[in-house]
């Protein structure tokens, strides 16, 4: 009889494993997202460039390229008035998640990013798409 209930108790949770891994993989993603915006907000180049990956740290070989870059280009992720996230999704190139971003203009924006996974289990940010919502502003 015991070893019946080891053995259903194992398999009961052998199967939420996967479940909670999927969570802890969203909150790492949120954590990696949120310190990145962060740094940016408070102008702290060499912090917001260590969330980037491998790829990304090769097209912007030091902080101040990348910083530069994202200021230029990613005007809303760089200073955002506010940022909330939305779904998170698992898809064969790996992670998603989606941050609904209002600018300091007022205006909505998607930033859709993509994340991966580092050889030492940490989560690193490799991409972002921006997109601006139609007819939407705060």
């Amino acid at each position: 009889m015991r070893i019946l209930l080891a053995g259903l108790t194992l398999l009961i949770a052998l199967a939420f494993l996967p479940a909670e891994r999927a969570h802890a993989d969203e909150a790492a993603a949120r954590a990696v997202i949120e310190g990145q915006i962060e740094a940016f907000l408070a102008d702290d180049g060499p912090a917001a460039y260590s969330f980037a990956a491998p790829g990304i740290r090769s097209m912007f070989p030091n902080e101040e390229r990348f910083k530069a870059m994202v200021r230029q280009g990613y005007p809303p992720v760089y200073r955002p008035r506010d940022f909330a996230f939305g779904r998170y999704r698992e898809t064969a190139a790996g992670p998603v998640q989606e941050v609904s971003i209002v600018d300091r203009s007022g205006v909505a924006w998607q930033a859709i990013y993509s994340l991966e996974q580092q050889p030492d289990g940490t989560w690193k940010i490799s991409g972002c798409r921006l997109v601006r919502l139609p007819g939407v502003s705060a």
